[in-house]
């Protein structure tokens, strides 16, 4: 990520131009769409359905974090470094995570090991704890504060590998928090809707008071402009909100597919109570008698 674009004032002279790591990001990014793109034109030359939206989807969201990275930013240093937290750790990940990157790599890869370990990892216990909502959202959100709330933010301006680091955690938690919140890949557990609509609330509280107390006062050991300042911190709140509202509805989406289709069927049900169960007995006999005369070949 842009040095310039954490650095706490204008004092701190021009800006640099791009360094190794800013180059290493912009190259990792457009390197993983590409895979990505080729992976879903694979699937769809052997026949296989996948939405172009979702191709779409994840080129969108890896060009913005290589964009964040040596593109130019908005507005004045706080203000510009808002933005890029805004599509590094918040826009980026909704954007990645409805590609359903996982899905996609576990249906092109064939049946063997690497597939196999692939979706023995995606189920194993450490991923189900890190994918526990309420863990996903401190790690997410409790970083955060943890940044704009001590002196850590400051550190960053004397220590390139610092900024680097914090820059990749902040992508890797809100990766984590998305994944965990929409649950669109396979995964070892499926938490309730309940459970990630109210971590989805009480995440976008922290994140909206987080915004106010920038509004109010810069990060320990830094100045800016008020007009800076203030504006970078309504980038915080109201970019916040609009992806925290994305995430929202993939939550209500996924709710509408568990229970919405399930009363749609309900006055049918009352209607013809017996219906369903033929046609039952008849699938399972359509499934059945193929894998007998498969037996018996």
């Amino acid at each position: 990520m842009n040095l310039a674009h954490a650095h706490p004032g204008p004092a701190m002279g021009p800006h640099p131009g791009p360094g190794p790591v800013e180059l290493v990001t912009v190259v990792a990014a457009l390197l993983v769409a590409a895979a990505y793109l080729l992976a879903a034109g694979r699937l769809r030359r052997r026949g296989d359905g996948w939405p172009w939206w979702r191709d779409v989807s994840f080129s969108v969201g890896g060009c913005g974090v290589a964009w964040a990275a040596v593109g130019p930013l908005p507005g004045g240093p706080f203000t510009a470094h808002m933005v890029q937290h805004l599509i590094v750790g918040m826009a980026a990940p909704v954007l990645l995570v409805l590609a359903r990157p996982l899905t996609l790599t576990l249906r092109t890869l064939a049946p063997g090991t690497a597939r196999r370990g692939l979706l023995a990892l995606a189920r194993s216990r450490p991923v189900a704890w890190l994918l526990f909502p309420p863990l996903a959202a401190l790690l997410d959100i409790g970083g955060l504060w943890l940044l704009y709330r001590t002196g850590l933010f400051a550190a960053m301006r004397h220590e390139p590998w610092l900024h680097a680091v914090v820059h990749a955690h902040v992508l890797a938690a809100g990766l984590l928090f998305a994944f965990a919140v929409c649950q669109l890949d396979p995964v070892r557990h499926r938490r309730s809707l309940t459970v990630r609509g109210a971590t989805l609330l009480a995440a976008g509280a922290a994140h909206a008071v987080l915004a106010k107390t920038q509004y109010a006062a810069a990060p320990p050991g830094t100045s800016f402009a008020s007009a800076d300042l203030q504006t970078g911190a309504q980038v915080m709140y109201y970019g916040g909100d609009l992806a925290e509202a994305a995430l929202a509805v993939v939550v209500a989406a996924s709710w509408y597919r568990a229970t919405g289709r399930a009363q749609l069927r309900r006055p049918r049900l009352r209607e013809h109570p017996h219906a369903p169960r033929r046609s039952r007995s008849r699938s399972r006999s359509q499934i059945q008698a193929p894998q007998r005369s498969h037996t018996g070949a």
